[in-house]
């Protein structure tokens, strides 16, 4: 199985309003940068399709080290957020999940893929993240 490393972010301008993601995988000494955006959307959305459209791009089943910003997106994976929702038919304790059919695309990925996840510092020493949040706000401004 091979070891991918994983960098995502999202940006937003406006919630909802024009956003882009951005993701870096690197695997055995090789890099790849995918970015995107959607002219109205949410800061939530674009960083799940950063995570998403990454694990879409591994051709196989691979050990994955993601590493993200987003608090709601680690927590939901780590401390077995996502699962809660799948039992509860993709609801909340609470009420409606947003994004639905986001988590949806996530759990079958997270089910092909062995992912461990680090939330790191937004705008912080991370450079890849940094990276990241460059591609991601080039691809918001494109649209704005």
């Amino acid at each position: 199985m091979d070891n991918v490393t994983v960098y995502t972010d999202g940006a937003c301008s406006g919630n909802p309003g024009p956003g882009g993601w951005a993701a870096i995988l690197r695997c055995g000494g090789h890099e790849r940068e995918i970015s995107g955006g959607e002219p109205s959307t949410t800061n939530n959305r674009m960083e799940l399709t950063a995570v998403i459209s990454a694990l879409e791009k591994l051709t196989r089943p691979c050990q994955v080290e993601l590493f993200t910003d987003s608090q709601y997106i680690q927590r939901a994976i780590s401390e077995g957020w996502l699962r809660a929702w799948k039992a509860r038919g993709w609801r909340r304790k609470d009420g409606e999940l947003k994004n639905p059919e986001l988590w949806q695309r996530l759990d079958k990925l997270l089910e092909l893929h062995r992912v461990t996840v680090h939330w790191v510092k937004g705008h912080g020493e991370n450079e890849y993240n940094n990276r990241c949040d460059r591609l991601a706000v080039q691809e918001r401004e494109k649209l704005r």
